[in-house]
């Protein structure tokens, strides 16, 4: 009796596997700016139906960038979230925005 009908030239003992699902994630080299030398780019997605107001690039460090979400929350009066380097605010707070990081010394495109 043969061992495999469907033997198509490869071993499972070999590093081959079939899942997909682990890829390599990249590690981002993320160096530290002061305030002064960030340019910021503002966008606006539509989520479901409701307004996103997206500001990116930061590079400051994760604890620092969470500090100033906060802080923009609270003077916006709007929810919002870290994701890598972007701040993301619920509704379109774009002016609002603009002006509370001109106070905080960002640059803004």
């Amino acid at each position: 009796m043969k061992e495999n009908l469907f033997e198509m030239g490869s071993n499972f003992s070999d590093a081959w596997s079939s899942d997909n699902k682990k890829e390599a994630k990249e590690e981002i080299a993320q160096e530290i700016k002061e305030p002064q030398e960030h340019l910021l780019h503002f966008s606006k997605e539509k989520r479901r139906g409701k307004v996103v107001t997206i500001v990116k690039p930061f590079y400051l460090e994760k604890q620092a960038l969470q500090t100033l979400l906060k802080l923009l929350k609270k003077k916006l009066g709007t929810g919002g979230t870290l994701k890598e380097n972007t701040l993301e605010f619920q509704g379109e707070v774009k002016e609002n925005l603009k002006v509370q990081l001109k106070k905080l010394d960002y640059k803004l495109k």
